[in-house]
Formats: structure tokens, C-alpha cells, sequence
């Protein structure tokens, strides 16, 4: 059997962490359903927290809703 990806993910920093289990995105499933902006007006999600958060979205085979236009 496969491990499953650790979540969230590693490369993230304490307040990133912090602020995704606050806003009760606890598997990558409800990450996704979020896009990027409402990721990066978290408080604690700055910039750099993005790659990581790609990277485990794209293993889960996901990724972030797109903005409507």
C-alpha cells in the first residue's frame, strides 16, 4: 500500500499551516476547491507558500479553481 502525500504539505511554514487549518482545509480536496487569490488572502499564505500547494495539489492530481472573469 501507498503512503498518501503528507498534508499539509512539507515547505510550509508555521503561520502557513496555521492558517490552512483554520480556514478547515485539511485534505487537499478542499484546497482545490479555492482559488489562488482566496489562498493568498489568508492571513499567514504569502507568495512563497504557493509552490509547495501546487506541488501537493498536482500529486493529488488537482489544482486550484480557476477566477471567473
Amino acid at each position: 500500500m501507498i503512503a498518501p502525500d503528507p498534508w499539509p504539505p512539507p515547505g510550509l511554514s508555521a503561520p502557513a499551516r496555521r492558517a490552512l487549518a483554520g480556514a478547515g482545509m485539511g485534505i487537499p480536496q478542499q484546497l482545490a476547491a479555492h482559488t489562488e487569490k482566496e489562498i493568498l488572502a489568508l492571513h499567514g499564505l504569502g507568495p512563497k507558500a504557493l509552490g509547495p500547494l501546487r506541488a501537493a495539489l498536482t500529486a493529488a492530481r488537482l489544482s486550484f479553481t480557476q477566477e471567473m472573469k
